[in-house]
């Protein structure tokens, strides 16, 4: 991972509604949620979580995807642990994490 992409995911899940947004994405998995359900669970007007979605998508860490009139929300889960290989990649000087 580049490191542009590593700090634009971290800056789209530093703000509290994005990363609760996030966290509910990976709770509905693979299979994703839509919009309506997102913004009824979190009480985010439409609008408020049109702008924090677009702002998942364009990090890279959130996928978008229409099924008939419905936009189904889900986790990247590629992007996400990508990002955690480049942030844990020279981690503990090259000992395993289980030895430390």
């Amino acid at each position: 991972m580049e490191k542009q992409n590593a700090i634009a995911a971290l800056a789209a899940l530093a703000q509290e509604t994005r990363l609760d947004i996030f966290r509910l994405l990976v709770r509905a998995g693979r299979e994703g949620v839509t919009a309506g359900t997102l913004a009824d669970a979190l009480a985010v007007p439409s609008a408020t979580l049109s702008f924090h979605l677009k702002e998942l998508r364009s990090a890279g860490v959130a996928h978008c995807r229409r099924e008939g009139r419905e936009r189904i929300y889900s986790p990247n889960f590629d992007a996400m642990n990508e990002l955690l290989r480049f942030l844990t990649e020279n981690c503990c000087g090259g000992v395993a994490s289980g030895d430390v």
